[in-house]
Parts: C-alpha cells; sequence; structure tokens
C-alpha cells in the first residue's frame, strides 16, 4: 500500500515509518510540521529508502493537504498528528485545540474530497486511521475494572478533551459521509526515542544528570505500560486488516504505579551506570526521588482490556515491562547524542524543510 503517515517525525509516529520501511513493502508519505516534538532524526535509518517521502506542511493547511494528496494518491492514511502532553494542555491548551480538533476536522475534508474521487474498487479499499488514546475515557475507579471499546468518554484534560473531541469527528465522517473509518486507542507508550519531557526518558535523563527525579503526588497513579514498538506493529495490523468503523483498544497488559515505574528505572540504572562511577554521593539513583505537588484534574488508573485487537488480528505485545524497559533504558545509554541534541535545542537548527 501507499500510506500517509501523519505526525511520522514524532514519537509514535517515527515508530510507525520505521516499522513500514524496515518491515513491510509499503511506501511511506511522512507528513509533520515539525512542532517541537517532531524529530527528522529518529527517521535516519529510514530517510534514504526510495519507499520513503517527506513533506513538511500542517494539517491545518486545506490547500497543502491537498497537494499531498493528489500527489502521493495513497491508499490508506494513519493520523498520529497530535499535540499530546498533559502539562502543556493545561498551561496553554489552544494549540490543542487547534490541533488535535481543527486540524483533524481540517484533514478529515481533505481526506474525504480526495476519497470521493477515487475510482469504485480504490475508494471501496481506502482507509482512514485515527490514532487516538485511552485518556478520553477518564480513570478507572475500581481495581478490576477495564477499559473497552464501548466505555463511555470522560476526558479529564484540555489535552484528552481535544483527543476525544477528534474521535467524534472521526465517528461523524463516517456516519455521515461513508468515510471508511478505523480508530484506535492506546494506553501510556515508551521506548526508544520518547521526547525527554515524558516520565520515563526525563527519570533516565534525570538520574544521569544526578538532578531530582519528580514523581507526581505520591506516585500511586497506575498505568497500562505499552513499548513503541508493539504499538507500531499493532497499527500496521490494524490499518491492513482492521474492519472499517471499529475501534480497537491497544495495551500492553503492564499495569505499574508511577513511583514503581521510577524505582525500576532507577534498578536498572544501579546496574548498568553505577553511582560509584558517576562521581555523586548517593549510593542509589532512588535516592534521588522527589514527591511534587499533583498535577490538576491528574487521573488515578488507566488500564486497557485488549481482547478485542488480540482476538480478530491477533496482535499480542512481544515485550514485557520488564523486557520493554531494560530496551528503553539502554537505548538512552547508547544513544546520547539524540538526546543532547533535543536537550540542547540543536535538532531544531537542522532540519531539511521539505524534500518530499
Amino acid at each position: 500500500m501507499r500510506i500517509l503517515v501523519t505526525g511520522g517525525a514524532g514519537f509514535i509516529g517515527s515508530a510507525v515509518v520505521r516499522h513500514l520501511i524496515q518491515d513491510t513493502a509499503n511506501e511511506v508519505a511522512n507528513l509533520d510540521s515539525l512542532t517541537y516534538a517532531g524529530n527528522l532524526e529518529s527517521l535516519a535509518e529510514s530517510a534514504n529508502s526510495p519507499r520513503y517521502r517527506f513533506y513538511q506542511e500542517d494539517i491545518c493547511d486545506a490547500p497543502a493537504l491537498q497537494r499531498v494528496f493528489s500527489e502521493f494518491q495513497p491508499d490508506a492514511v494513519m493520523h498520529l498528528a497530535a499535540e499530546s502532553h498533559v502539562d502543556r494542555s493545561i498551561d496553554g491548551p489552544s494549540e490543542f485545540i487547534q490541533t488535535n480538533i481543527v486540524g483533524t476536522y481540517t484533514f478529515l475534508e481533505a481526506a474525504r474530497q480526495y476519497w470521493n474521487g477515487l475510482d469504485a474498487q480504490r475508494k471501496t479499499d481506502f482507509r482512514f486511521h485515527h490514532i487516538s488514546t485511552d485518556e478520553v475515557y477518564g480513570d478507572l475507579q475500581g481495581t478490576d475494572d477495564l477499559f473497552t471499546e464501548t466505555t463511555p468518554y470522560s476526558p479529564s484534560s484540555p489535552y484528552s478533551a481535544s483527543k476525544a473531541s477528534s474521535d467524534h469527528l472521526v465517528r461523524a465522517w463516517q456516519r455521515t459521509y461513508g468515510l471508511p473509518v478505523l480508530i484506535t486507542n492506546c494506553s501510556n507508550n515508551y521506548g526508544p526515542y520518547h521526547f525527554p519531557e515524558k516520565l520515563i526518558p526525563h527519570v533516565i535523563l534525570n538520574a544521569l544528570a544526578g538532578k531530582p527525579l519528580p514523581v507526581y503526588g505520591d506516585g500511586s497513579q497506575i498505568r497500562d505500560w505499552l513499548y513503541v514498538e508493539d504499538h507500531a506493529r499493532a497499527l500496521v495490523q490494524v490499518v491492513s486488516r482492521g474492519q472499517v468503523g471499529e475501534t480497537y483498544n491497544i495495551g500492553g497488559h503492564n499495569e505499574k504505579r508511577n513511583l514503581e515505574v521510577v524505582q525500576s528505572i532507577c534498578a536498572l540504572l544501579d546496574e548498568l551506570v553505577p553511582l560509584s562511577q558517576a562521581s555523586t554521593g548517593q549510593r542509589s539513583y532512588q535516592e534521588l526521588i522527589t514527591f511534587v505537588k499533583d498535577r490538576p484534574g491528574h487521573d488515578r488508573r488507566y488500564a486497557i482490556d485488549a481482547s478485542k485487537i488480540e482476538r480478530e488480528l491477533g496482535w499480542v505485545p512481544q515485550e514485557s515491562f520488564e523486557t520493554g524497559l531494560r530496551k528503553t533504558v539502554q537505548w538512552y545509554l547508547n544513544n546520547r547524542q539524540w538526546w543532547q541534541r533535543v536537550l540542547s535545542g540543536d535538532y531544531r537548527l537542522d532540519r531539511l524543510g521539505e524534500h518530499a
């Protein structure tokens, strides 16, 4: 297939692009506006493939989207472009409304116009895959409850509310216009190339620098952790084999308290980079853990029931939390140049612009 990926220079999007280029025969167009979270250096291994092209465009720019659709002629789109950091949405929600709601609307309309012009067979085969989050469901009160594909929406933050809005738009475009859509809602991702402001890379890099490891509240918030490369495989399964109109929840079957995640990272670093090598006074990285004021409206527990995608599409995660976290910590130890350039901002100075 020819697959158009929005947000393909971001954390999850770049994992999807790498998987498509390295493990399939599909052609890929990556459309990304390269905000702070977009990093072409995450695609260094894929960028030279003759099956890859890049468009630096904004999903809110309707004429630009029309040009990309007309030139690339995709068989499917995977819509990952989004503002996604909860803390940023609390501090400045307007960008989340613009990108996640207005941007999704603009992209839906560009896709619908393109889809309406296809011949009958290509129109039947076309897929619009919208990638969303489990945060649209709010949080779970019980210890055994799980989010299913029919869990009512109850978003808590400006971020999750904007993603819930985009999900509703996608479903409406199918119901009203017949656009063949698929939606996936995933749990917390982690892994290589993760932007350093997120919990796991933030803790790794702070620990290596001997800085405090901030934990919101008492650290008892529970998340279901999904290794990003497992997620990428799931997304390609859905866009290739998923049933039109269906929603698929994607989770890692790894519920962990935030404090437990931080402690696990510390234990791995104690093993791999002992503090005796770092000329500090601490004996363990765990001594750097610092509890800070909780985030406003902080959801307590997320957990995904991923039985539908396993039953219907045969997907199961390959990584446990223990194997995935070890790979992640080791990647950050082995790829210092990538994250040092992110922290310094140098990754934004050398961008190539459009080279489609």
